[in-house]
């Protein structure tokens, strides 16, 4: 640490600034900053004029090499903790106090001389594009940002931070009070005190704050919170192992405070294949890339050199990370009672309470179609149901109302408290220590296929049908109005899907309310026994035998156990009509889904495999077919 640069950084900032004052300012006792001041003078850095101090022009060149060029800010994620307000609007974009978090993070930065900003995004990345317009920001995407912790945002950020004095941020710190400098004179990372026990990573720390090693959890401990500083002779022995991390498996879910870290307590060595790794060696002119591990130095009987890091001891109160919506509401007031968020507000008048009574926020994993989130109002936990992108055209929300008021009297599907058959917004309760059925489980398909039998006979109907015909032709108008489907031999294979749906038709099978989303997590198993059967967006009246397929082709299931599937429903071998009614559903619902997944590509969302897997299913069954007939 250079103390006599720091000395000259604060003369810059505030030339009145009294010894005592600078004392403070450095940590350091009246005494030892009298003998910097001193120093600095003698050594012609600082002059005293009128009982202020000035900076010389030595003194201005002491202090350039600690210029700081820039700010990376990491804003790609999520912000599961914070649904229902991160569905409509990224973590970094939320109001505190009428301010986005992220623009006050810009401005402060902007105070303090440092203007080259670069946002790294990834969820609802648009969001975000005003800000270059508005602030002169540039944005870089990461691709991963939905499987990856923000380990990869660095990754993707590390051209904009080579060789250069950075600050990195996360977009949903707030600072009360600036923290940022147009010089700084040592690399460092916030550090606020925590008493009692904590969760946050907790330093060791000499006597002049340097980090000595950082832990998970701890007790009455100075802890990493906020932004950070890196030098550019830090990032220089830093970036190298990062990307060596970023190769390595098993590390998908790590900070990048992660590999700091594992530096300074020695796992690093261990990862690397216990070869050390000369953090200063040359890189022979090769880019540092997603394609360019780091070379390992093998010959070096060295240790890995782990650059300096200081904890920065900032005043108590003055930086936030907001960990839950909970915490937004304590601080900000707006968040108790008027977030502006549609779903909490349906919430509160459903309910007719205020928003600070919904408590226990959580979020359920996105599903493919729908987002959901718990929550507690009193002593009974409900689940509500958002709408995706989209729906609106696939799912016809009155027909989905009309198929719960239909199987209300048998008691097999959840407890709905408020659907709206315009939008799609649902609110049930959830059952407390639920699970979902394990495709897996013989005992648990069983009892789902007892489920889709007893819905199969109830003599429930409703008003309209699931016509596989229709929702190819209109899934498939769908895609082409948007792109090309891409799959090589469509035109083929749709010929193939003509065929077997003409052959169902001339079968003139009978028709009863089925399901037709029988995926294995629409089956909820009650700690008392009971299996309830949910989310009857696609029900119709239809073949019952749809129903079988589907759930086979949702669990990924093969040749084998589709088999095994028809057999728990039918409790016997299949005849050769259901046997073949059962094989031409599973070729077009995967030929459906398929298609499905082409137009939310359209709509910017993806879902990895499935696609392909959906498409096989079709190609294959059809073939499958055809062999049992010749």
């Amino acid at each position: 640490m250079d103390r006599k640069a720091l000395v000259c950084r604060n003369i810059w900032e505030k030339p009145q600034i009294t010894q005592r004052e600078l004392a403070q300012a450095l940590g350091v006792s009246l005494g030892t900053a009298n003998r910097l001041v001193k120093e600095c003078e003698e050594e012609g850095l600082i002059s005293a004029l009128d009982g202020d101090y000035r900076l010389t022009a030595q003194g201005e060149a002491r202090l350039e090499p600690y210029r700081v060029d820039g700010a990376v800010i990491l804003a790609a994620g999520f912000g599961s903790r914070f649904v229902p307000l991160t569905f409509e609007t990224p973590k970094g974009l939320l109001e505190v106090f009428g301010e986005r978090m992220i623009e006050r993070q810009i401005r402060q930065l902007h105070e303090a001389g440092v203007t080259d900003v670069t946002v790294v995004v990834g969820y609802l990345k648009e969001k975000f594009e005003y800000l270059i317009d508005k602030y002169g920001v540039k944005l870089i995407y990461n691709p991963e940002y939905a499987s990856k912790n923000n380990l990869a945002s660095v990754h993707f950020a590390r051209k904009a931070m080579e060789g250069r004095n950075m600050y990195l941020l996360a977009s949903d710190h707030w600072m009360r009070v600036n923290p940022f400098h147009k010089y700084e004179c040592f690399s460092w990372y916030a550090s606020a005190y925590m008493e009692g026990a904590t969760s946050e990573w907790c330093f060791t720390l000499d006597k002049k704050g340097k980090v000595l090693d950082v832990v998970s959890g701890g007790h009455d401990a100075w802890v990493m919170y906020g932004p950070a500083y890196l030098s550019r002779e830090f990032l220089a022995q830093f970036l190298p192992m990062l990307e060596t991390y970023y190769q390595l498996p098993g590390t998908e879910q790590f900070y990048w405070e992660h590999v700091y870290q594992e530096m300074l307590n020695g796992t690093a060595a261990r990862r690397c294949g216990q070869s050390p790794i000369v953090s200063d060696r040359r890189r022979d002119g090769a880019n540092i890339s997603g394609a360019d591990t780091p070379k390992v130095n093998k010959g070096s009987a060295g240790t890995i050199r782990v650059p300096e890091l200081y904890a920065n001891f900032l005043p108590a109160d003055s930086v936030y990370e907001f960990e839950n919506l909970e915490e937004l509401r304590h601080f900000d007031p707006k968040y108790r009672n008027r977030s502006d968020n549609e779903a909490l507000e349906l919430i509160a008048r459903v309910f007719r309470i205020p928003e600070s009574d919904i408590r226990d926020i959580r979020c359920v994993k996105a599903g493919m179609t729908n987002q959901s989130f718990l929550f507690r109002v009193g002593q009974t936990s409900y689940i509500c149901r958002i709408p995706g992108p989209g729906t609106g055209l696939l799912i016809n929300r009155r027909q989905e109302a009309a198929a719960f008021e239909a199987v209300k009297p048998l008691g097999i599907s959840e407890k709905v408290i408020y659907f709206d058959p315009e939008t799609g917004y649902k609110i049930s309760e959830y059952y407390e220590g639920s699970r979902n059925a394990d495709p897996a489980s013989e005992t648990d398909m069983r009892r789902c296929m007892e489920i889709l039998r007893g819905l199969h006979r109830s003599g429930a109907v409703v008003g309209h049908d699931f016509d596989i015909r229709e929702r190819i032709g209109f899934y498939e108008k769908l895609c082409l109005s948007l792109g090309e489907i891409p799959f090589e031999d469509y035109k083929e294979v749709r010929a193939q899907m003509t065929e077997l749906m003409d052959g169902l038709d001339r079968l003139r099978r009978p028709k009863v309310l089925a399901h037709v989303d029988s995926v294995a997590d629409n089956f909820i198993f009650l700690p008392d026994g009971q299996v309830k059967l949910i989310d009857l967006e696609y029900a119709g009246m239809c073949d019952p035998l749809i129903d079988v397929a589907m759930c086979a082709i949702y669990s990924y299931y093969d040749d084998e156990r589709v088999d095994w599937l028809i057999r728990l429903y039918l409790g016997r071998e299949p005849e050769a009509e259901e046997q073949t009614v059962i094989y031409s559903y599973v070729a077009l619902g995967g030929f459906l889904w398929s298609l499905w997944t082409v137009y939310k590509h359209y709509l910017g969302q993806e879902f990895g495999e499935y696609s392909i897997i959906m498409y096989r299913y079709a190609k294959r069954y059809y073939r499958k077919i055809f062999q049992k007939m010749s």
